[in-house]
């Protein structure tokens, strides 16, 4: 995936940080309410967007414009990972996950955790990309990761504190480098959650 696409991708993922900013400013009720909310819509729609049989239907019984859907479609299809084409998409992934850490975990948790994941990932992709010079195996590279790193702990210190802002930034590192399964959408907030509740962090 080409940096102009990785951009763009990572462009549309920064929406998942409405879910730490509506919870810092409004509050856990509304947030779980926000998320609930676009996880149905989403996965109304994901049908949709997987089963093309299915949308030249409803383009047909809705007499769409073929020209603008079709370039809604490509663009759609060009910042998707080959395995999101035809299975669930990250922002399901991603609003799973999300909905799981606003409702068990504390509120300094959930902001912190779903914020690193989601900026840290850009940051990573962004550096990693084009500056990333010492790859791994997996072809991640060691800028990359530093540039998670880096920006986990800029997000998390002032949630939690230094020290554990650096395992959440370590263990936040560690899964968007490993991709751990299902999908590192899901994975690496949740990996952050967990380490920092783990740890001791309660409120």
């Amino acid at each position: 995936m080409s940096l102009k696409v990785e951009i763009k991708r990572k462009a549309l993922h920064m929406t998942g940080l409405s879910v730490p900013i509506i919870y810092y400013l409004f509050g856990r009720v509304v947030t779980l309410s926000f998320v609930i909310t676009f996880l149905i819509i989403f996965l109304a729609l994901e049908p949709f967007r997987v089963i093309e049989e299915l949308r030249d239907r409803i383009k047909r019984k809705l007499g769409l414009p073929n020209g603008v859907i079709n370039m809604i479609e490509k663009e759609v299809d060009s910042i998707a990972r080959e395995h999101e084409r035809r299975g669930i998409g990250a922002h399901i992934y991603f609003t799973v996950a999300a909905l799981i850490i606003v409702y068990f975990f504390p509120r300094e948790v959930a902001i912190g955790s779903i914020a690193v994941a989601t900026l840290g990932d850009a940051m990573a992709a962004i550096i990693g990309k084009p500056f990333g010079r010492h790859r791994f195996k997996n072809g991640k590279s060691v800028e990359g990761s530093l540039a998670y790193f880096l920006t986990g702990l800029l997000i998390l210190t002032p949630l939690v504190g230094l020290k554990m802002a650096l395992l959440g930034a370590l263990v936040g590192t560690l899964a968007e480098l490993y991709e751990l399964p299902p999908d590192d959408n899901f994975s690496n907030q949740l990996a952050i959650a967990i380490a920092l509740y783990i740890a001791g962090v309660r409120a």
